[in-house]
C-alpha cells in the first residue's frame, strides 16, 4: 500500500470516528436530555439548511457552473427522498414509533448522512492524490465540519425513536460510508469534480427535504414561547456555524 492510500484511509478513519460525537450527550438523562435533544434537533435543521445553501450548492456551481443539471440534481434529491420516506412510512405506518420502529425521518437522516459522508471520502482521497499537504488540510476541514453536524444527526436519531447507544453506533456506521467514496476514487482514480457536480446538489436536495418537511414540523409541535425562542436560536446557530466554517476552509 503506497503512502497516498495509507494517509487517505487513516484520515477517513479519523473522520469516521466523529460519528461518536453524540457520546458527549451520554452523561445527561431524563428531562435534561430531552431538552438537549430538542436543542440539537433545531441545530441540525439549521446545519442542514446551512450546509446545503452555503457549502454543497455553491461547491456544485463552482465545479460545473450554474447549469440546469445542478437544479435538476437538487430537485431529484428532494423527489427521491420524498419517495424513500413514503416507502419507509408505508412499511411502518401501522406501527407505534419506538426504539424498534423509529420514525421514518430518522431513517431518512441516515440515508442523507451516508451520501454526505461518501462525498467527504471522495474529496479526501482526491486531495491526497493531489498532494499530502492538501489532503491533510482537507481532512482537518472535514473534521471541523463533521463535529457539529454529527451531534445534530445523533439528536435527530434519538428524537426519531432510536435508543441512545443504537443511535450512536448507527451514526458511526453512516460515517464509515466515507470509506466507500474514498476507495472508489483510489481504485478508479475518478475525476471527482465531474462526479460530485451532480452528487453535491442531490445531497443538498435530500438535506433540504429532511430539514423542511420533517425536522421543522417536529419543532412546530411545541408552541411554548420560551421553547420556540430557543429553537429559533438553535436553528440560527446551526446556520451560523456552517457559515463560519467557510473561514476555516471547510468543504
Amino acid at each position: 500500500m503506497n503512502a497516498t492510500w495509507f494517509y487517505t484511509l487513516l484520515s477517513v478513519l479519523i473522520v469516521s470516528l466523529m460519528g461518536f460525537a453524540g457520546a458527549l450527550t451520554l452523561p445527561f438523562k431524563g428531562e435534561t436530555l430531552r431538552k438537549l435533544i430538542l436543542f440539537f434537533v433545531s441545530f441540525s435543521a439549521g446545519a442542514f439548511f446551512g450546509d446545503s445553501f452555503i457549502h454543497l450548492l455553491p461547491e456544485a456551481v463552482k465545479k460545473s457552473g450554474f447549469t440546469p443539471a445542478v437544479s435538476l440534481s437538487l430537485l431529484a434529491g428532494i423527489l427521491i427522498f420524498f419517495v424513500l420516506e413514503k416507502i419507509i412510512f408505508w412499511r411502518h405506518c401501522h406501527i407505534e414509533i419506538s426504539a424498534d420502529h423509529p420514525h421514518p425521518f430518522a431513517w431518512m437522516n441516515l440515508i442523507g448522512d451516508c451520501l454526505h459522508n461518501s462525498i467527504d471520502g471522495m474529496i479526501i482521497a482526491a486531495s491526497f492524490i493531489a498532494s499530502p499537504t492538501l489532503g491533510l488540510a482537507t481532512t482537518i476541514a472535514v473534521i471541523l465540519h463533521e463535529i457539529p453536524q454529527e451531534i445534530g444527526n445523533y439528536a435527530v436519531l434519538i428524537h426519531g425513536g432510536f435508543g441512545r447507544f443504537k443511535a450512536l453506533f448507527l451514526n458511526f456506521g453512516a460515517q464509515l460510508t466515507a470509506f466507500l467514496g474514498a476507495l472508489l476514487v483510489l481504485f478508479l482514480n475518478l475525476e471527482v469534480a465531474n462526479l460530485t457536480a451532480y452528487l453535491l446538489p442531490f445531497t443538498a436536495g435530500g438535506f433540504i427535504y429532511i430539514a423542511g418537511s420533517d425536522l421543522i414540523p417536529e419543532l412546530k409541535k411545541d408552541t411554548e414561547l420560551k421553547k420556540t425562542f430557543m429553537q429559533l436560536i438553535s436553528l440560527v446557530l446551526g446556520i451560523c456555524i456552517m457559515f463560519l466554517l467557510l473561514f476555516l476552509g471547510a468543504k
